[in-house]
Formats: C-alpha cells, sequence, structure tokens
C-alpha cells in the first residue's frame, strides 16, 4: 500500500495517463509560454492549449473582455494562430517539456473540424485532442453544434475516424439537457468528456447605456458559474461511462477536490490563471495535501466518492 503521506495522484483520461489530474482549461493558458515564467509546466497533468482552427482567426473587436463582481466575461472571438502556425510555431517550445499536450480544435463546418483533427494527428508532441462543440454550425443556420444531439454526435464520430489520438469533447452548458449531449458524443466514440465551456452573459455600462462588450453577449466564466458545473458534472457521471474533466470556477484546491467527489477524473484550470499564474500548481498542492490530511493513499480513491446527505 503506498504511503498516505506521499499519496499517488495519477489518473487515466480516456487512455491518456497523467501524473496528476490538474489540467489548464483552453483559451486561459496560451500556448504554454506564457506560463513558463511563473510555474514549472513539467508539473502539470497536462496543458490545454488555446483553441486552434484550419486558419488563423483574428478574434472579434474590442472591448472583448469584462470583469464582472464574481468572474469575468469574455467574447475574445476564437482569435488564433491557424493549424499550420501552431504547428510551426508553438510545438516546439511545448516539446521540451514532459507534460501531455491536448489541442483544443474547432470548426465553422464539420469538415473543418475533421481536417484540423488529421492534420494534428501525425504531429509530434500533440498527445490528445479536445473538440469544442459550442461553436456555431454555419451550414446549419447558426445553430452550436453542441446544442444538438445529432450534430454533437456526427463530429465527435467524424474527428474519431480520422485520428487515434484520445478525443475529449467539450460541452457547452447553454443548452436544457447537458446530459442528453454527453450520451451522444459518448455514442459518438469520445475517449472522454469535458465540461462546461462559459455560460453566455451581457454586462451594460448604464451612464453610456450600451453593452460593455462590443459583441454585446460573452461567455460568463469564473466562481459564478462553479455551482452551475459542479451540477452538470455530477449530472454527465451518471449518466455516461467515460472519463469526465470538471471545468468552471475552479480557483482553488477546495473547489477541485469538490468536482472530483461527484465524480471528476481531473479538473481544468481557467479564470484562476487570470487572477493568480501560479494557480494551477496552488490547486495540485492543495489537492495532495488534503489526500494526506484524509489518509488517502490514491486520488483514485477519492473520485466518485460523494455521499448522500
Amino acid at each position: 500500500m503506498k504511503n498516505p503521506r506521499n499519496p499517488k495522484l495519477q489518473v487515466d483520461i480516456g487512455g491518456l495517463a497523467l501524473k496528476n489530474p490538474v489540467m489548464t482549461a483552453s483559451g486561459t493558458f496560451g500556448y504554454g509560454e506564457e506560463y513558463s515564467r511563473y510555474i514549472d509546466l513539467n508539473r502539470l497533468g497536462a496543458i490545454i492549449v488555446k483553441g486552434v482552427s484550419l486558419e488563423r482567426r483574428e478574434g472579434n473587436p474590442p472591448q472583448r473582455i469584462m470583469e464582472t463582481p464574481c468572474g469575468m466575461l469574455n467574447s475574445i472571438g476564437l482569435e488564433n494562430v491557424g493549424v499550420r502556425s501552431f504547428i510551426d510555431d508553438k510545438i516546439p517550445f511545448l516539446k521540451k517539456f514532459n507534460v501531455p499536450v491536448i489541442v483544443n480544435i474547432f470548426g465553422e463546418t464539420a469538415p473543418e473540424y475533421r481536417k484540423v483533427a488529421e492534420i494534428l494527428s501525425d504531429v509530434e508532441g500533440v498527445h490528445g485532442l479536445e473538440v469544442n462543440i459550442s461553436c456555431p454550425n454555419v451550414e446549419k443556420g447558426g445553430v452550436a453544434f453542441g446544442a444538438d444531439p445529432d450534430m454533437a454526435y456526427e463530429i465527435t464520430r467524424d474527428v474519431k475516424s480520422v485520428t487515434d489520438l484520445p478525443v475529449i469533447v467539450k460541452l457547452t452548458p447553454n443548452i436544457t439537457d447537458i446530459a442528453e449531449i454527453a450520451e451522444s458524443v459518448e455514442s459518438g466514440g469520445a475517449d472522454a468528456i469535458s465540461l462546461i465551456n462559459t455560460l453566455k452573459g451581457m454586462s451594460v455600462d448604464i451612464e453610456k447605456r450600451v453593452p460593455h462588450l462590443k459583441n454585446i453577449t460573452g461567455g460568463l466564466s469564473g466562481p459564478a458559474v462553479k455551482p452551475v458545473a459542479l451540477r452538470m458534472v455530477w449530472e454527465v457521471v451518471n449518466r455516461v461511462s467515460v472519463p469526465v474533466i470538471g471545468v468552471g470556477g475552479i480557483m482553488d484546491a477546495a473547489d477541485a477536490v469538490e468536482f472530483l467527489i461527484v465524480g471528476a477524473r481531473a479538473v481544468q484550470v481557467g479564470t484562476a490563471n487570470f487572477v493568480n499564474p501560479r494557480a494551477t500548481m496552488d490547486i495540485l498542492e492543495g489537492i495532495e495535501d488534503y489526500l494526506i490530511d484524509h489518509d488517502i493513499s490514491d486520488i483514485n480513491e477519492l473520485i466518485g466518492m460523494l455521499k448522500k446527505g
């Protein structure tokens, strides 16, 4: 038996072995280099980089970030360098570290998802894909892929058909029944599921009587969304058999432990990175302290151990 003073932190996410359950959330950690001066990237369970599309995207015009009392609104518009520049300019740096790199991908059409996945599948240094299905589907009149069970299934199936990499599908909370979508992507072949993405929100300048964000609405993240994210993760864990990754408002180790207790096998740290560049390390160390304090020798003994009140 492992010494509880040195607990085992390793978890398995869809066949991808992680040294610990602390991952970065896409869009909040750049491409890794931005945070490397503050933390040792090697200590992370995995790095999930900023979303990558087939072609370069400029994103939305400013103002596109707005602080709220309990988090932030963003309307970045998925700005990114494009998959080819990502491979040429970003992967060489990430390959210096002993940490799995998971690339968040998105597209406006199903063929774009497939193409990006296919390109990345043969790239050394890419260990998995996270499929963002919160994007509008231009071919279907602007409906988000992640809001329709059939489209969610088809995108997952299409991506899985062109890659042998582990595929994580990231779900939007802006729907009625997130567990139904989770079941659809599981049927489509998803190796794991991450949730939640941001909640749709807005903010108004009462003096000018105009939206603070140029795009009017944006994605709400931070502490305000944690109770919603926690509930949705619990619902999904109880409806699917694949590993679930908890995302949303995780600011400290206690938040992360809550997600683990309801059944998440790993967590992603997002908005907390903007407040504290060392948030991932603080959370990792806090999880380890919790295991030691509670005489838990293996983190897998904690996962899904929610008791009925």
